[in-house]
């Protein structure tokens, strides 16, 4: 007993402690708004004032989708309504304006990129054009953003950068020269800490695969699904500390006799793979901890991925499932939807769940709710606060966001130990500059009651 007091104590062997971490019970749940005119179609990201902002793609007969924000207390505000349908989340860049995209709209009529104020003034800065100039359309993904400016996206058969100014280059075709290799999921990319992209693929005519590619546009298969290992990924993946990438599939798995609905196939998996292939089937859920996983994980400020299950859980009404993952595999269940009469706790959790620099987790579901048009809720484990720099990435010399709580004050940045020049915004917002000498490691901020520290390492160099 008094070898095991030890380890607790100092955390010295990772997997205890990580179990330790997930099933700490000290957890609260919060409902903070009903949504009252269709539901949330992507996932939200927070601001440089610190609220969240987040699109409803519509469909609803003369709604074509807006874009809003949100307090982390739930007041609700409409500020924008970009045509047509936005089902891809908005991001900010280092500029302090949002990118997001359209499905439909622009002068075509075949999907656009659009930047945005921080109070909604939306501009179009890209208009797809299939028809007549071959660069696809119908984009869904979030885009990323790196050092030097550029953003880089996914529509549903291409991947594409886009300068700031507008300028768009269309990096891979998978329908070049033909579809085989399956179509773009339209779930965005993540920038590795290698420099390098991922993202997975999904299409009728296979189970999937993840893949990779460098920012010039070379694509690399890792893997390919085979149902039994999981089907139809959906993103984007996540990097954690340890190098791995981690996902989710929406089927698949070894079992056929799950409680999966009309699924039938296995109710998803969450799996992490290695830069150069490695894969590992880390979970296979059971349809009572959850199934159909619609969304990706995210990285929490504990080292541990949260992630929703939009069908399953121990309800009768399979309105879904939070759960939470370490990078191990343990798992456990965190929050069952329709635990409420009627679901007025939500129900069909669609979308990623996103941390907050307070630490809170928040998210979204599709239905349920006082409306039955979803809700908006808070999921807090006294998860320790951190700062978001922005963008990830970048040579010394980058000027970079850095988005927090409780920065006034602030006496020190470092990048990686190394001090950088800085100045304080807001309580919510500072600026930084990549300091000569600095490699790629942690950015550390300095203020009266705390030292926050980011969730991952900013990489330095390209």
């Amino acid at each position: 007993m008094k070898k095991l007091s030890v380890v607790k104590a100092s955390c010295l062997l990772s997997g205890i402690c990580l179990a330790l971490a997930i099933h700490a019970p000290a957890q609260t749940f919060t409902i903070l708004q009903n949504f009252e005119q269709s539901d949330p179609t992507s996932a939200l990201v927070q601001g440089l004032n610190g609220n969240f902002y987040g699109t409803m793609g519509g469909g609803e007969i003369g709604f074509e989708g807006n874009v809003y924000t949100l307090t982390p207390s739930g007041t609700y505000t409409a500020i924008a309504g970009p045509c047509c349908y936005s089902y891809a989340p908005v991001v900010l860049a280092s500029n302090g304006y949002f990118y997001g995209s359209t499905q439909q709209g622009g002068t075509g009529g075949e999907g656009s990129i659009y930047r945005m104020t921080a109070s909604g003034a939306v501009s179009t800065l890209y208009s797809f054009c299939v028809t007549t100039c071959g660069d696809s359309s119908d984009p869904q993904g979030p885009l990323v953003q790196l050092g030097n400016g550029d953003l880089y996206g996914a529509n549903i058969t291409t991947i594409f950068k886009i300068t700031l100014a507008g300028e768009l280059t269309t990096l891979y075709d998978f329908c070049n020269p033909n579809c085989n290799e399956g179509v773009t999921t339209p779930s965005g990319l993540v920038l590795g800490s290698d420099g390098n992209f991922y993202g997975v693929t999904s299409s009728s005519q296979n189970d999937g695969t993840v893949f990779k590619m460098t920012p010039s546009g070379t694509v690399t298969t890792l893997h390919a699904f085979s149902g039994t290992d999981g089907s139809s990924p959906v993103g984007p993946l996540v990097q954690a500390t340890n190098g791995y990438l981690y996902g989710v599939t929406r089927s698949g798995g070894t079992g056929v006799n799950r409680a999966c609905g009309s699924i039938g196939t296995g109710c998803g998996t969450i799996f992490k793979i290695s830069s150069t292939g490695a894969f590992t089937t880390l979970h296979e859920f059971a349809g009572s901890d959850g199934a159909s996983p619609a969304a990706g994980l995210v990285l929490a400020s504990d080292g541990n991925l949260y992630g929703t299950a939009y069908a399953g859980g121990n309800n009768t009404n399979n309105a879904g499932t939070v759960f939470v993952v370490s990078p191990s595999g343990a798992f456990a269940t965190l929050y069952d939807f329709c635990s409420q009469t009627d679901c007025l706790d939500g129900n069909s959790p669609f979308m990623p769940l996103l941390q907050a620099t307070n630490g809170t987790l928040y998210g979204t579901t599709r239905l349920g709710g006082t409306q039955t048009n979803g809700i908006f809720f808070s999921l807090s484990r006294g998860l320790r606060p951190f700062v978001q720099p922005i963008p990830a990435q970048g040579n010394a010399g980058t000027n970079v966001l850095i988005l927090g709580n409780g920065l006034t004050g602030a006496t020190n940045v470092t990048f990686d130990g190394v001090s950088a020049a800085f100045s304080v915004v807001s309580d919510t917002e500072m600026t930084a500059t990549v300091p000569t000498g600095a490699a790629t490691g942690a950015v550390v901020v300095t203020t009266p009651s705390a030292s926050l520290e980011s969730k991952v390492a900013f990489r330095v160099g390209h």
